[in-house]
């Protein structure tokens, strides 16, 4: 963790606090602490919050990014004026492993450490100059749940430079709706299941509340008698689709994430993923299942920047790049933030062609703002002026998967 980030613990703020409500009040202008980067965390059940954030400071203008959890994205840069306050409010999903008395989700290693399955809801307040004035929590489980199933291109990373969709989208939600992000690296459609993560789903899953399912880079990894896209993957898929109908909501498949890998002319990108979109659009057309193609769009985003400008959109960067890194990295399947942050948008994308309820609690994605106008996979951001204030914990073991 660098110097300059301070870590808030909950005794040492200034906090009005229902113990009955669990409802939290944080004078974050006192002793100046809304103006360093640092966390904030409360320790609250599993459930959704509504948390309200007025951004801004009456000695200095503000850029502020917030994120919650594992880098969960929920503001990007936000720039106040000196004396001027914005608020915003978000809902944040926080969970943990529990299911029953007797049933757990069967997290790896690697995850128990995790701000995403502890006992606390963690805010991270970031930015070139952060502004924070107030902080509100209170309960909203009342609201739509958004819950997504997946592998290493969807979960909460939860350390820099890897970065995937599923922690990017929730920038672009309103607090009328909760994300919920189950994804884990190197997880196939069987393992999610065998590891109780779609039972833990079920617990709080009801109607009005969607899922939305990706998976396919580790699936197509298994090799044998019954393996394969047609059947195992496809079956596995179909549970999903079962189970969440059964609890009266709404399921959406998005096709996997294209790996960086080039044709001999390196200006095509080639498909590694077999017949697992083809399998999963097969089984969404029976099942009437809407389907987000990010198999297509991001083939499409990948050959729009080329070979050389591609790798800015992954875990490429030369040895030293990082404090301590002692080799280079060059990961063809991982996402960076701006990757990550491109992705996400194309993902809230094919929710807006397609027309999905969802899309009605999306946020800042009209035509007319500036980062939306003319946004497609064949007009990405510019990757030279994405700014992304990185997160203090990094990591140099890749990513279960690839």
């Amino acid at each position: 963790m660098t110097k300059r980030y301070l870590l808030f613990l909950l005794m040492s703020l200034s906090a009005a606090l229902s113990l009955n409500a669990q409802t939290f009040d944080f004078d974050m202008a006192k002793d100046g602490k809304g103006l360093k980067s640092g966390f904030l965390s409360v320790e609250v059940p599993d459930g959704n919050y509504l948390v309200r954030v007025t951004f801004g400071s009456k000695k200095r203008a503000g850029e502020t990014t917030l994120r919650c959890e594992n880098r969960r994205l929920l503001a990007h840069n936000l720039v106040t004026k000196k004396k001027e306050m914005k608020t915003l409010e978000f809902v944040v999903n926080k969970r943990s492993p529990f299911i029953t008395n007797d049933k757990r989700v069967r997290i790896k290693e690697r995850e128990k450490n995790y701000f995403t399955w502890d006992d606390k809801l963690t805010l991270e307040i970031a930015g070139e100059a952060p502004a924070v004035t107030a902080v509100h929590i209170e309960p909203a489980n009342d609201v739509p749940t958004i819950y997504l199933c997946g592998n290493s291109t969807v979960v909460d990373q939860a350390y820099e430079p890897w970065a995937s969709w599923g922690q990017m989208i929730t920038r672009w939600f309103g607090p009328e709706v909760a994300v919920s992000n189950h994804a884990e690296s190197g997880l196939a459609a069987f393992s999610f299941l065998a590891q109780n993560r779609l039972d833990k789903i079920m617990t709080t899953l009801k109607k009005g509340d969607w899922v939305i399912v990706e998976f396919g880079h580790n699936d197509e990894k298994y090799k044998g008698d019954g393996f394969g896209a047609w059947y195992h993957y496809s079956y596995n898929l179909k549970i999903f689709v079962d189970r969440v109908r059964k609890a009266g909501a709404e399921i959406v498949f998005c096709t996997p994430t294209q790996r960086r890998a080039w044709e001999s002319d390196n200006k095509t990108i080639k498909n590694t993923h077999g017949d697992y979109p083809a399998a999963m659009k097969a089984l969404a057309a029976r099942e009437n299942v809407p389907v987000i193609d990010l198999n297509m769009m991001t083939k499409t985003f990948f050959e729009t920047l080329g070979y050389e400008d591609s790798k800015r959109a992954l875990v490429h960067y030369p040895k030293g790049t990082f404090e301590g890194q002692t080799k280079d990295f060059a990961d063809n399947t991982h996402f960076n933030p701006y990757g990550a942050y491109e992705v996400a948008k194309l993902v809230v994308l094919g929710m807006k062609q397609l027309d999905l309820p969802m899309a009605k609690y999306l946020r800042d994605t009209d035509a007319e703002n500036a980062e939306w106008k003319n946004f497609s996979p064949a007009t990405p951001d510019d990757w030279k002026t994405f700014k992304w204030v990185p997160s203090p914990m990094t990591e140099f073991l890749k990513p279960d998967g690839n």
